[in-house]
């Protein structure tokens, strides 16, 4: 039986989007509906009050434990193939219009909902993750707009690796391993040295390929900036795998990222990039989770 808050098409569909959440957000979302009165011993405890207490499917969406990527990721799931740029309420009205039977989904012929790969194919899977990657990173920027999601080595395997190179007036290089040292390393370039960057997800900026066994290459060029200066230029490589246990989740496995200065490029007195972006092939996890890099 629904609650008096939710009809039954929303419960069930609210119900199959907090699965998606974590047991710890799962949790914090029952204490904040619930006043706390509530206390789940199990994660479907906590989705059946958190239906409970609901009062309209706006007010759960809008909860800052039900963050924008989440919606993204149920609509994905669904055959619901929305813009990547769509902002959290325009994600909500989507999912709304979805439950109210005016928003059809595209579903395979046999019956089965497509996964979220299959939907979006690979590059439009590497253009929504590093519009979450940086958008999450430069949030961490002391001026930069905050996050609804955390930042922290969860968005990583704990055997990530991180490679770093950055030219300025000489070339320098940094190697970092694991999931904590490699995310306080990333987070310290916007934290600590303000920088901010900016991805060009359009034409030849994104490059993305998967291999047969579902490991995912993706690799991205734009600009860094500091406060209004456009410092130079950066190119940036992630090594993506699938999280067996939470459907859709894909965590950080290898980065490598170059940077380069335009001081650098007045230097050498070219202004070009650096000739490090690289065709991705179906054979470059390779090496204990080194990358094979062929350069354009």
């Amino acid at each position: 039986m629904a609650s008096a808050g939710l009809s039954e098409r929303e419960q069930a569909g609210c119900r199959q989007l907090l699965e998606l959440l974590g047991t710890e957000e799962l949790m914090a979302l029952t204490d904040t509906i619930t006043n706390r009165l509530v206390h789940p011993e199990n994660r479907q405890e906590a989705i059946s009050a958190i239906l409970v207490y609901s009062q309209n499917v706006e007010e759960l969406l809008k909860r800052r434990k039900v963050y924008r990527e989440t919606i993204f990721k149920y609509l994905a799931v669904q055959g619901i193939a929305v813009p990547p740029s769509s902002e959290k309420h325009q994600l909500i009205a989507y999912v709304k219009q979805y439950w109210d039977g005016k928003l059809p989904s595209n579903d395979l012929e046999s019956g089965e909902r497509k996964t979220h790969a299959e939907v979006n194919d690979v590059h439009y899977l590497g253009e929504e993750f590093c519009q979450w990657f940086f958008e999450l990173l430069n949030s961490q920027h002391p001026l930069g707009v905050k996050s609804e999601e955390k930042w922290g080595p969860q968005h990583f395997w704990e055997d990530a690796k991180l490679k770093f190179c950055y030219n300025t007036l000489e070339k320098n290089m940094e190697e970092y391993v694991g999931a904590e040292m490699v995310s306080l390393r990333l987070l310290s370039l916007v934290k600590e040295e303000y920088l901010l960057f900016n991805p060009n997800l359009n034409a030849d900026g994104l490059k993305c390929v998967m291999s047969r066994h579902g490991l995912v290459l993706v690799a991205v060029a734009g600009t860094v900036h500091r406060g209004n200066v456009c410092l130079g230029i950066f190119e940036q490589i992630f090594g993506l795998i699938s999280c067996p246990i939470r459907g859709n989740t894909w965590k950080i496995k290898i980065i490598n990222i170059i940077i380069v200065i335009f001081v650098y490029f007045l230097k050498i007195g070219a202004l070009s990039t650096p000739g490090c972006f690289i065709t991705l092939t179906r054979s470059q996890f390779v090496n204990g989770g080194n990358l094979q890099q062929e350069v354009i």
